[in-house]
């Protein structure tokens, strides 16, 4: 199949894009994990499905405990306070409490485990989802995914901008490895007694910052989330509404559009879905295309590893996507989710056995408007969600034509 005059309605399409997250943004309501408004998005875009000829649509629920994903932070700090309080009365307590703060950190933060769910309120989060068959019989199929939920903000991000927010995270982490360091060196009698005391002192210095952290995020202050990530669940809504004004029906490749919430919650959506549906798509390639974020075109990529570079995705479905940019001319790098820079949804579909990349546009040294109120419609980026379109659908005219299978 050629989709030449599809990738030559991007600019259109992006239009699109923009009207409709405009609309969400304006006319609904906060759309935090496990929200009213998450659920509205579910069901609005999952009706847009059904009107762009997805034969079956349906939205999902599926319990959660969003706060828990920066929940973590009330538990590891607290730690830290009880490490360097006990450092001088008894140093083995103190490596204790950073042993067990910085575990909860790597479990909760790092690999997305629930780890202290159970001590935050359960909540319902909300899937949608719609697939258009061929018109022959299905031999392969593409899914495209976005998250339709927004972000509690960072106030020190939005006050400090990304510099000062990374110089805080830093001189915190530094100071539960300063602690844990002299209670170790304390309890293998490497300090002189006259500096115990003195050392510990020092490490009041890291009290203040530690203490910052309580604030990190504020749980009652939703941002818009045009961005991150709206903009991910219209690639797949556009190409669907750029096939269906051209008149083009695919012979033997279905097209998904998986729009999975909480994603801000630790992938608590994605994960959800996985477990509910990802046994249903064994029957035939299927190539999974999670997009978070797409504004800054000088950083668009597909990543070849998820979830704080620990989760190794598709190579050939990463690679389909870069040939597409490349057949194109479009810009697109190789990269990875690094260490602290969180993941995509990609990361679940991956640990569930789905062949699957996610599609990033985005600095990772994270640009002012990500996690605050600055994520508007304003901030949306109209050639880099053109880009994005017509990279996609060259994606799906290569894999319709049989492309890495």
């Amino acid at each position: 199949m050629d989709l030449k005059k599809v990738i030559e309605k991007k600019d259109s399409a992006a239009q699109f894009m923009i009207d409709e997250i405009t609309h969400i943004c304006t006319k609904f309501e906060k759309r935090g994990p496990g929200s009213k408004g998450e659920q509205q998005a579910c069901e609005y875009m999952a009706e847009q499905l059904k009107e762009l000829g997805c034969e079956t649509t349906y939205v999902d629920e599926f319990k959660e405990n969003p706060g828990s994903f920066f929940g973590w932070i009330y538990f590891t700090i607290t730690c830290c306070f009880l490490a360097l309080a006990s450092y001088f009365f008894a140093p083995v307590l103190s490596i204790v409490f950073i042993v067990l703060g910085l575990t909860l950190c790597v479990l909760q933060f790092g690999l997305y485990k629930k780890t202290v769910d159970k001590f935050f309120k359960e909540k319902i989060g909300h899937n949608a989802a719609g697939f258009k068959k061929p018109t022959g019989e299905v031999k392969r199929r593409i899914i495209f995914n976005g998250h339709p939920d927004a972000a509690w903000e960072w106030p020190f991000k939005y006050m400090f901008t990304y510099l000062g927010f990374d110089i805080h995270m830093m001189v915190c982490f530094l100071g539960a490895f300063y602690t844990i360091g002299i209670a170790i060196a304390n309890v293998a009698g490497a300090i002189p007694q006259e500096l115990v005391t003195k050392l510990g002192l020092i490490g009041l210095v890291f009290v203040p910052f530690w203490f910052g952290l309580y604030f990190m995020w504020n749980r009652n202050k939703i941002v818009d989330g045009a961005n991150d990530n709206l903009s991910g669940c219209y690639i797949g809504i556009a190409i669907l509404k750029a096939l269906k004004d051209e008149g083009i029906e695919l012979e033997n490749t279905e097209i998904g559009v998986v729009l999975t919430g909480s994603e801000e919650a630790g992938l608590r959506g994605a994960k959800a879905w996985c477990e509910a549906h990802a046994h249903e798509f064994n029957d035939v390639p299927t190539f999974v295309y999670s997009y978070d974020t797409i504004t800054q075109p000088e950083f668009m990529q597909a990543n070849y590893r998820d979830l704080n570079a620990t989760v190794k995705v598709d190579k050939d479905v990463s690679d389909l996507y870069v040939e597409a940019c490349e057949e194109l001319g479009i810009k697109c790098g190789k990269g990875v989710v690094p260490p602290l820079g969180g993941a995509t949804d990609s990361a679940a579909f991956a640990q569930a056995g789905m062949r699957s990349t996610g599609i990033t546009a985005l600095n990772h040294a994270l640009p002012d408007f990500y996690h605050t109120r600055l994520d508007t419609p304003d901030a949306l980026d109209k050639g880099c969600l053109a880009d994005c379109f017509a990279a996609s659908v060259k994606v799906l005219e290569m894999f319709d034509n049989g492309a890495k299978q």
